[in-house]
């Protein structure tokens, strides 16, 4: 986790232009990222393994729902699940560590896309393999890293840190990957967390809103470890996060820590799953 953390932040703090230029002068934004991430390790089609559900277009840039379903390959399981959307300030969007590698893994979480741009799910099996699955998210044009908060930030650090747990079904999916809602159950974490993104201004003094935002989500099941996720600044204001469970889960804590190292946790017993 601290090496994917330390990774993200790096990604995150190279400069715009720099990408920009980079880009234009032929060499993808994403070529960069894997590059930083993932060196010389070949990355293999996993668009057989990786499904992965994004709007064409987004409806809210500052808010939108993307999610992927995952299935590791006969005999193999899952270890971690990265998100990236190439052309946010921070790419690497969400990083999904499994504590106990899993046959499948679900997720799906509210979003900032700051503008048009690849997204990519990586996921790395036990075996070392790393499998690749891209989609494309077009947007509003809304510039969402840097729109205003939508909330008074005095007023959203009141309820920084909290969350709400809730457990349902988990969606359906076609071919190979339905089988993932047989045995498992979906985990909603809803988040109290203004999510700034260091982009955005204070519509009042105009000045820049300091960057504050999800850094660490500790996801544990029945007392033992389940996911540790690493945020970054393309998590939405008020992020809600959706992660697949095993069905005989019978409790869930969640921890929460941000940026400026506040943590709150959450418990909420599961009967009757």
């Amino acid at each position: 986790m601290k090496r994917i953390a330390l990774v993200a932040s790096l990604l995150g703090a190279l400069p715009l232009g720099a990408l920009a230029t980079e880009t234009e002068t032929g060499t993808e934004t994403w070529d960069l990222i894997r590059d930083e991430l993932y060196d010389a390790r070949p990355l293999q089609d996993g668009s057989h393994l990786i499904a992965i559900d994004a709007p064409a277009r987004t409806f809210d840039d500052a808010r939108t729902v993307i999610a992927a379903h995952v299935v590791a390959p006969a005999g193999l399981q899952l270890g971690e699940v990265t998100l990236v959307l190439d052309e946010n300030p921070m790419p690497v969007s969400a990083v999904f560590a499994l504590d106990t590698p899993q046959d499948s893994f679900f997720f799906d979480v509210t979003m900032r896309v700051n503008g048009p741009t690849p997204l990519h799910v990586v996921a790395e099996t036990t075996d070392g393999r790393l499998w690749l699955a891209e989609s494309f998210v077009k947007t509003s044009g809304q510039g969402a890293c840097a729109a205003p908060p939508g909330t008074d930030p005095a007023v959203a650090l009141a309820t920084l840190g909290d969350m709400d747990l809730a457990v349902g079904d988990l969606p359906g999916a076609a071919g190979m990957l339905e089988r993932l809602s047989a045995r498992t159950r979906k985990l909603d974490v809803d988040i109290s967390h203004p999510s700034h993104s260091g982009m955005q201004m204070d519509q009042i003094s105009l000045l820049y809103i300091p960057m504050r935002y999800v850094e660490d989500l500790q996801v544990d099941l029945d007392g033992a470890g389940y996911v540790g996720v690493t945020g970054s600044i393309s998590l939405s204001e008020n992020p809600r996060m959706g992660l697949s469970v095993p069905a005989r889960t019978q409790s869930v804590d969640v921890t929460m820590t941000d940026t400026e190292g506040t943590v709150t946790r959450a418990h909420k017993r599961l009967a009757g799953f």
